[in-house]
Protein backbone atom coordinates (compact mmCIF):
# COMPACT_ATOMS: atom_id res chain seq x y z
CA UNK A 1 0.00 0.00 0.00
CA UNK A 2 2.97 2.84 0.34
CA UNK A 3 4.53 2.10 -2.56
CA UNK A 4 1.11 3.06 -4.28
CA UNK A 5 0.84 6.20 -1.92
CA UNK A 6 4.25 7.36 -3.10
CA UNK A 7 3.32 6.90 -6.86
CA UNK A 8 0.26 8.61 -6.56
CA UNK A 9 1.24 11.78 -4.40
CA UNK A 10 3.96 12.23 -6.63
CA UNK A 11 1.27 12.85 -9.79
CA UNK A 12 -1.56 14.23 -7.66
CA UNK A 13 -0.26 15.69 -4.42
CA UNK A 14 -1.06 15.61 -0.88
CA UNK A 15 -4.70 16.57 -1.33
CA UNK A 16 -5.79 14.57 -3.99
CA UNK A 17 -3.63 11.26 -3.56
CA UNK A 18 -6.28 9.80 -0.63
CA UNK A 19 -9.23 9.87 -3.44
CA UNK A 20 -6.97 8.67 -5.95
CA UNK A 21 -5.74 5.99 -4.34
CA UNK A 22 -9.29 4.89 -3.15
CA UNK A 23 -10.57 5.07 -7.00
CA UNK A 24 -7.30 2.70 -7.70
CA UNK A 25 -7.97 0.50 -5.12
CA UNK A 26 -11.94 0.03 -6.32
CA UNK A 27 -10.67 -0.35 -9.91
CA UNK A 28 -8.10 -3.18 -8.65
CA UNK A 29 -10.89 -5.25 -7.02
CA UNK A 30 -12.84 -5.45 -10.29
CA UNK A 31 -10.05 -6.13 -12.08
CA UNK A 32 -8.79 -9.05 -9.29
CA UNK A 33 -12.37 -10.19 -9.29
CA UNK A 34 -12.49 -10.55 -13.54
CA UNK A 35 -8.88 -12.07 -13.27
CA UNK A 36 -10.02 -14.56 -10.56
CA UNK A 37 -13.33 -15.29 -12.50
CA UNK A 38 -11.11 -16.29 -15.67
CA UNK A 39 -9.13 -18.62 -13.95
CA UNK A 40 -12.37 -20.47 -12.08
CA UNK A 41 -13.34 -20.49 -16.19
CA UNK A 42 -10.47 -21.95 -17.34
CA UNK A 43 -9.77 -24.55 -14.49
CA UNK A 44 -13.74 -25.06 -15.43
CA UNK A 45 -13.04 -26.02 -18.70
CA UNK A 46 -9.96 -28.22 -18.03
CA UNK A 47 -12.11 -30.24 -15.01
CA UNK A 48 -14.68 -30.55 -17.64
CA UNK A 49 -12.54 -32.18 -20.34
CA UNK A 50 -11.30 -34.87 -17.86
CA UNK A 51 -14.34 -35.48 -15.06
CA UNK A 52 -17.22 -37.73 -15.86
CA UNK A 53 -19.56 -35.53 -13.18
CA UNK A 54 -20.50 -32.57 -13.71
CA UNK A 55 -20.37 -31.91 -9.63
CA UNK A 56 -17.27 -29.97 -9.69
CA UNK A 57 -18.55 -27.73 -12.45
CA UNK A 58 -21.62 -27.11 -11.00
CA UNK A 59 -19.79 -26.04 -7.24
CA UNK A 60 -17.18 -23.94 -9.50
CA UNK A 61 -20.40 -22.23 -11.23
CA UNK A 62 -21.43 -21.51 -7.99
CA UNK A 63 -18.43 -20.15 -6.20
CA UNK A 64 -17.37 -17.81 -9.57
CA UNK A 65 -20.38 -14.92 -9.04
CA UNK A 66 -19.84 -14.51 -4.96
CA UNK A 67 -16.10 -14.77 -5.07
CA UNK A 68 -16.29 -11.56 -7.73
CA UNK A 69 -18.95 -9.71 -5.32
CA UNK A 70 -16.24 -10.58 -2.04
CA UNK A 71 -13.84 -9.23 -3.89
CA UNK A 72 -15.57 -5.91 -4.95
CA UNK A 73 -17.02 -5.66 -1.60
CA UNK A 74 -13.29 -5.84 -0.08
CA UNK A 75 -11.75 -3.16 -2.40
CA UNK A 76 -14.89 -1.14 -1.87
CA UNK A 77 -14.31 -1.10 2.45
CA UNK A 78 -10.92 -0.53 1.98
CA UNK A 79 -10.81 2.55 -0.40
CA UNK A 80 -13.92 4.09 1.82
CA UNK A 81 -11.49 3.41 5.06
CA UNK A 82 -8.56 5.08 3.81
CA UNK A 83 -10.19 8.44 2.61
CA UNK A 84 -9.43 10.43 5.53
CA UNK A 85 -12.85 12.70 5.02
CA UNK A 86 -15.22 10.17 6.10
CA UNK A 87 -12.73 9.34 9.61
CA UNK A 88 -15.76 10.44 11.72
CA UNK A 89 -17.71 7.25 9.63
CA UNK A 90 -15.11 4.54 10.39
CA UNK A 91 -17.10 2.92 13.05
CA UNK A 92 -20.45 2.87 10.87
CA UNK A 93 -18.09 1.72 7.98
CA UNK A 94 -16.65 -1.13 9.98
CA UNK A 95 -19.91 -2.17 10.66
CA UNK A 96 -21.65 -2.64 7.15
CA UNK A 97 -18.47 -4.92 6.59
CA UNK A 98 -19.38 -7.01 9.65
CA UNK A 99 -22.73 -7.01 8.29
CA UNK A 100 -21.58 -7.75 4.33
CA UNK A 101 -19.22 -10.89 5.65
CA UNK A 102 -22.32 -13.01 6.75
CA UNK A 103 -24.39 -11.70 4.17
CA UNK A 104 -21.85 -12.86 1.50
CA UNK A 105 -20.95 -16.16 3.44
CA UNK A 106 -24.81 -16.92 3.06
CA UNK A 107 -24.76 -15.77 -1.16
CA UNK A 108 -22.35 -18.31 -1.17
CA UNK A 109 -23.47 -20.96 1.15
CA UNK A 110 -27.08 -21.05 -0.90
CA UNK A 111 -24.77 -20.45 -4.27
CA UNK A 112 -23.26 -23.89 -3.38
CA UNK A 113 -26.44 -25.49 -1.99
CA UNK A 114 -28.35 -24.82 -5.16
CA UNK A 115 -25.33 -25.96 -7.44
CA UNK A 116 -25.70 -29.36 -5.24
CA UNK A 117 -29.39 -29.62 -5.85
CA UNK A 118 -29.21 -28.61 -9.40
CA UNK A 119 -26.94 -31.30 -9.95
CA UNK A 120 -28.36 -33.99 -7.98
CA UNK A 121 -31.35 -32.87 -10.19
CA UNK A 122 -29.94 -33.01 -13.68
CA UNK A 123 -27.42 -36.40 -12.76
CA UNK A 124 -28.92 -38.54 -10.63
CA UNK A 125 -32.72 -38.04 -10.18
CA UNK A 126 -33.45 -37.52 -14.06
CA UNK A 127 -31.93 -41.02 -13.76
CA UNK A 128 -34.14 -42.92 -11.92
CA UNK A 129 -37.72 -44.66 -12.68
CA UNK A 130 -39.01 -42.57 -9.34
CA UNK A 131 -40.53 -38.98 -9.93
CA UNK A 132 -40.87 -37.90 -6.12
CA UNK A 133 -37.33 -36.55 -5.97
CA UNK A 134 -38.02 -34.59 -9.26
CA UNK A 135 -40.87 -33.26 -7.67
CA UNK A 136 -39.67 -32.64 -3.63
CA UNK A 137 -36.18 -31.20 -4.67
CA UNK A 138 -36.95 -27.50 -6.22
CA UNK A 139 -39.35 -27.68 -2.45
CA UNK A 140 -36.20 -28.70 -0.30
CA UNK A 141 -33.96 -25.88 -2.51
CA UNK A 142 -36.51 -23.46 -1.00
CA UNK A 143 -36.56 -24.56 2.43
CA UNK A 144 -32.63 -24.66 2.54
CA UNK A 145 -32.69 -21.16 0.93
CA UNK A 146 -35.27 -20.10 4.00
CA UNK A 147 -33.32 -21.60 6.61
CA UNK A 148 -29.89 -19.97 5.34
CA UNK A 149 -31.72 -16.89 5.40
CA UNK A 150 -32.94 -17.55 8.77
CA UNK A 151 -29.36 -18.14 10.23
CA UNK A 152 -28.30 -14.93 8.16
CA UNK A 153 -30.66 -12.69 10.14
CA UNK A 154 -29.18 -13.99 13.28
CA UNK A 155 -25.84 -13.76 12.97
CA UNK A 156 -26.45 -9.86 11.94
CA UNK A 157 -28.37 -9.64 14.66
CA UNK A 158 -25.20 -10.77 16.97
CA UNK A 159 -22.84 -8.42 15.08
CA UNK A 160 -25.49 -5.50 15.66
CA UNK A 161 -25.30 -6.26 19.22
CA UNK A 162 -28.24 -7.62 19.45
CA UNK A 163 -28.80 -10.33 22.27
CA UNK A 164 -29.61 -13.71 20.12
CA UNK A 165 -31.97 -15.01 22.85
CA UNK A 166 -34.19 -11.75 22.16
CA UNK A 167 -33.85 -11.91 18.54
CA UNK A 168 -35.03 -15.58 19.17
CA UNK A 169 -38.27 -14.36 20.58
CA UNK A 170 -38.68 -11.94 18.60
CA UNK A 171 -38.50 -14.03 15.49
CA UNK A 172 -40.58 -16.22 17.66
CA UNK A 173 -43.48 -14.01 18.07
CA UNK A 174 -43.41 -12.82 14.82
CA UNK A 175 -43.19 -16.43 13.22
CA UNK A 176 -46.44 -17.11 14.92
CA UNK A 177 -47.83 -13.57 14.03
CA UNK A 178 -46.79 -14.37 9.59
CA UNK A 179 -48.19 -18.32 10.41
CA UNK A 180 -51.83 -16.62 11.24
CA UNK A 181 -51.79 -14.38 8.55
CA UNK A 182 -50.12 -16.63 6.05
CA UNK A 183 -52.39 -19.67 6.99
CA UNK A 184 -54.09 -20.74 3.43
CA UNK A 185 -50.78 -20.56 1.50
CA UNK A 186 -49.34 -22.51 4.75
CA UNK A 187 -51.89 -25.17 4.03
CA UNK A 188 -51.45 -24.88 0.32
CA UNK A 189 -47.79 -25.44 0.97
CA UNK A 190 -47.96 -28.30 2.88
CA UNK A 191 -51.01 -30.25 1.18
CA UNK A 192 -48.47 -29.72 -2.13
CA UNK A 193 -45.53 -31.39 -0.07
CA UNK A 194 -48.41 -33.88 1.21
CA UNK A 195 -48.95 -34.80 -2.14
CA UNK A 196 -45.56 -35.61 -3.27
CA UNK A 197 -44.83 -37.83 -0.20
CA UNK A 198 -47.83 -39.70 -0.76
CA UNK A 199 -48.04 -39.65 -5.01
CA UNK A 200 -51.91 -39.84 -5.51
CA UNK A 201 -51.21 -38.16 -8.86
CA UNK A 202 -47.95 -37.22 -10.24
CA UNK A 203 -46.69 -34.88 -12.98
CA UNK A 204 -48.00 -36.27 -16.64
CA UNK A 205 -51.12 -37.98 -14.84
CA UNK A 206 -54.33 -37.49 -16.39
CA UNK A 207 -56.81 -36.93 -13.45
CA UNK A 208 -60.37 -35.59 -12.52
CA UNK A 209 -61.17 -34.23 -9.43
CA UNK A 210 -64.27 -34.39 -8.25
CA UNK A 211 -66.34 -31.14 -9.27
CA UNK A 212 -63.30 -29.54 -10.26
CA UNK A 213 -61.45 -30.00 -13.25
CA UNK A 214 -60.21 -33.08 -15.51
CA UNK A 215 -56.79 -32.79 -17.70
CA UNK A 216 -53.07 -33.48 -17.58
CA UNK A 217 -51.40 -32.35 -14.62
CA UNK A 218 -48.48 -29.92 -15.47
CA UNK A 219 -46.75 -28.67 -12.32
CA UNK A 220 -46.83 -29.43 -8.31
CA UNK A 221 -46.21 -25.78 -6.82
CA UNK A 222 -45.25 -25.20 -3.37
CA UNK A 223 -48.87 -23.35 -3.29
CA UNK A 224 -50.78 -24.63 -6.42
CA UNK A 225 -50.97 -27.21 -9.04
CA UNK A 226 -51.16 -26.60 -12.74
CA UNK A 227 -53.70 -28.88 -15.01
CA UNK A 228 -53.91 -28.46 -18.36
CA UNK A 229 -57.28 -29.28 -19.51
CA UNK A 230 -58.61 -30.80 -23.13
CA UNK A 231 -59.15 -27.87 -24.13
CA UNK A 232 -55.39 -27.10 -23.71
CA UNK A 233 -56.09 -24.38 -21.05
CA UNK A 234 -54.23 -24.16 -17.74
CA UNK A 235 -56.19 -24.26 -14.64
CA UNK A 236 -54.44 -23.77 -11.29
CA UNK A 237 -55.68 -24.97 -8.35
CA UNK A 238 -55.15 -24.73 -4.78
CA UNK A 239 -53.03 -27.36 -3.41
CA UNK A 240 -55.66 -27.81 -0.52
CA UNK A 241 -58.72 -28.13 -2.70
CA UNK A 242 -56.88 -30.88 -4.25
CA UNK A 243 -55.86 -32.70 -1.01
CA UNK A 244 -59.28 -32.48 0.08
CA UNK A 245 -60.89 -33.52 -3.37
CA UNK A 246 -61.85 -37.59 -4.42
CA UNK A 247 -59.59 -37.39 -7.55
CA UNK A 248 -59.74 -40.16 -10.22
CA UNK A 249 -56.36 -40.72 -11.49
CA UNK A 250 -56.91 -41.82 -15.01
CA UNK A 251 -53.07 -42.68 -15.34
CA UNK A 252 -52.60 -45.39 -12.18
CA UNK A 253 -51.74 -47.80 -12.19
CA UNK A 254 -51.75 -48.50 -15.94
CA UNK A 255 -52.49 -45.64 -18.23
CA UNK A 256 -53.79 -47.52 -20.88
CA UNK A 257 -57.80 -46.62 -20.71
CA UNK A 258 -61.05 -48.33 -21.72
CA UNK A 259 -64.28 -46.97 -23.01
CA UNK A 260 -67.55 -48.46 -24.64
CA UNK A 261 -69.49 -47.83 -27.66
CA UNK A 262 -73.34 -48.39 -27.30
CA UNK A 263 -75.74 -49.13 -30.54
CA UNK A 264 -78.68 -51.18 -31.76
CA UNK A 265 -79.67 -52.38 -34.77
CA UNK A 266 -83.40 -53.50 -36.19
CA UNK A 267 -84.78 -56.93 -35.33
CA UNK A 268 -84.63 -58.49 -38.52
CA UNK A 269 -80.50 -58.23 -39.15
CA UNK A 270 -78.45 -61.04 -38.59
CA UNK A 271 -76.82 -61.11 -35.50
CA UNK A 272 -73.89 -63.21 -36.14
CA UNK A 273 -73.26 -60.94 -39.10
CA UNK A 274 -73.83 -57.85 -36.65
CA UNK A 275 -71.10 -59.21 -34.06
CA UNK A 276 -68.51 -59.88 -36.76
CA UNK A 277 -69.06 -56.68 -38.52
CA UNK A 278 -68.42 -54.05 -35.48
CA UNK A 279 -65.47 -56.45 -34.21
CA UNK A 280 -64.10 -56.08 -37.27
CA UNK A 281 -64.72 -52.35 -37.30
CA UNK A 282 -62.98 -52.03 -33.52
CA UNK A 283 -59.80 -54.03 -34.56
CA UNK A 284 -59.64 -51.41 -37.64
CA UNK A 285 -60.68 -48.40 -35.17
CA UNK A 286 -57.78 -49.44 -32.29
CA UNK A 287 -55.20 -49.95 -34.93
CA UNK A 288 -55.79 -46.34 -36.39
CA UNK A 289 -56.37 -44.22 -33.27
CA UNK A 290 -53.84 -45.20 -30.91
CA UNK A 291 -55.32 -48.59 -29.52
CA UNK A 292 -53.66 -51.52 -27.52
CA UNK A 293 -51.97 -53.66 -29.41
CA UNK A 294 -52.46 -57.00 -27.27
CA UNK A 295 -56.00 -55.93 -26.44
CA UNK A 296 -59.80 -58.00 -28.34
CA UNK A 297 -61.97 -56.00 -28.51
CA UNK A 298 -65.27 -57.54 -26.59
CA UNK A 299 -68.58 -57.34 -28.30
CA UNK A 300 -72.11 -57.97 -25.87
CA UNK A 301 -75.96 -58.00 -27.26
CA UNK A 302 -77.06 -55.93 -23.98
CA UNK A 303 -81.20 -56.04 -24.27
CA UNK A 304 -84.05 -56.06 -26.18
CA UNK A 305 -85.11 -52.30 -26.97
CA UNK A 306 -88.33 -50.37 -27.64
CA UNK A 307 -87.12 -50.33 -31.14
CA UNK A 308 -83.99 -52.00 -31.37
CA UNK A 309 -81.48 -55.28 -30.31
CA UNK A 310 -78.93 -53.01 -28.08
CA UNK A 311 -74.99 -53.81 -28.13
CA UNK A 312 -72.32 -52.85 -26.71
CA UNK A 313 -67.99 -52.48 -28.22
CA UNK A 314 -65.87 -52.39 -25.41
CA UNK A 315 -62.11 -51.45 -26.51
CA UNK A 316 -59.02 -49.96 -25.25
CA UNK A 317 -56.61 -47.31 -25.77
CA UNK A 318 -52.89 -46.41 -24.84
CA UNK A 319 -53.82 -42.74 -23.06
CA UNK A 320 -57.24 -41.53 -21.81
CA UNK A 321 -56.87 -39.00 -24.56
CA UNK A 322 -56.62 -41.35 -27.55
CA UNK A 323 -60.36 -42.47 -25.99
CA UNK A 324 -62.63 -39.78 -27.44
CA UNK A 325 -60.83 -39.84 -31.10
CA UNK A 326 -61.20 -43.27 -30.78
CA UNK A 327 -64.77 -43.12 -30.33
CA UNK A 328 -65.30 -40.61 -32.84
CA UNK A 329 -63.80 -42.58 -35.48
CA UNK A 330 -65.90 -45.81 -34.32
CA UNK A 331 -68.73 -44.23 -34.49
CA UNK A 332 -68.27 -43.12 -38.10
CA UNK A 333 -66.62 -46.16 -39.56
CA UNK A 334 -69.49 -48.36 -37.77
CA UNK A 335 -71.82 -46.35 -39.26
CA UNK A 336 -70.32 -46.92 -43.41
CA UNK A 337 -69.74 -50.19 -42.76
CA UNK A 338 -73.16 -51.10 -41.98
CA UNK A 339 -74.50 -49.25 -44.50
CA UNK A 340 -72.51 -51.04 -47.03
CA UNK A 341 -73.57 -54.45 -45.36
CA UNK A 342 -77.13 -53.28 -45.81
CA UNK A 343 -77.60 -53.31 -41.59
CA UNK A 344 -79.98 -50.84 -39.91
CA UNK A 345 -78.73 -49.20 -37.16
CA UNK A 346 -82.53 -48.94 -35.60
CA UNK A 347 -83.99 -45.65 -34.11
CA UNK A 348 -86.97 -44.69 -32.18
CA UNK A 349 -90.15 -45.87 -34.10
CA UNK A 350 -93.57 -47.05 -34.06
CA UNK A 351 -95.58 -48.85 -36.26
CA UNK A 352 -99.71 -48.76 -36.13
CA UNK A 353 -101.86 -51.68 -37.26
CA UNK A 354 -105.39 -50.94 -37.90
CA UNK A 355 -107.41 -54.78 -37.67
CA UNK A 356 -110.23 -55.17 -39.76
CA UNK A 357 -112.50 -56.87 -37.83
CA UNK A 358 -113.01 -54.24 -35.88
CA UNK A 359 -116.85 -53.32 -34.86
CA UNK A 360 -118.42 -50.97 -37.28
CA UNK A 361 -118.17 -47.73 -34.81
CA UNK A 362 -115.19 -48.23 -34.09
CA UNK A 363 -113.96 -48.20 -38.09
CA UNK A 364 -116.83 -45.00 -38.50
CA UNK A 365 -114.53 -43.51 -35.42
CA UNK A 366 -111.11 -44.01 -37.13
CA UNK A 367 -112.87 -41.78 -40.31
CA UNK A 368 -112.38 -37.98 -40.23
CA UNK A 369 -115.24 -35.88 -39.85
CA UNK A 370 -116.34 -33.57 -43.19
CA UNK A 371 -116.83 -29.70 -42.42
Amino acid sequence: MDWLINIVSGFAGPVYTQYVVSAILIALSFMIANIASYIITLIERHITSRSKISLDDKILEAVKGPLKVGIVIIGIVMALEYMSILDAYVNEIRMIYTILVPLFIGYLASRIAGGLIDWYTTEVASKTNSKVDDQLLPIVKKLIYALIFGVLILIVFNQLGVKVETAIAALGIGGLAVALALQPTLTNFFSGAQMVADRPIRIGDYIEIESLEKGVVMDIGWRSTKIRTFTNNIVVLPNSKIADSKIINYSIPDPTAGFTVDCGVAYDSDLEKVEKVALEVAKETLNEYNGVKDFEPVFRFREFGSSSINFRVIMRTKTLGDTYFATHGFIKNIKKRFDREGIEIAFPQMDVHFDSSAPKHVKAARKPRKK
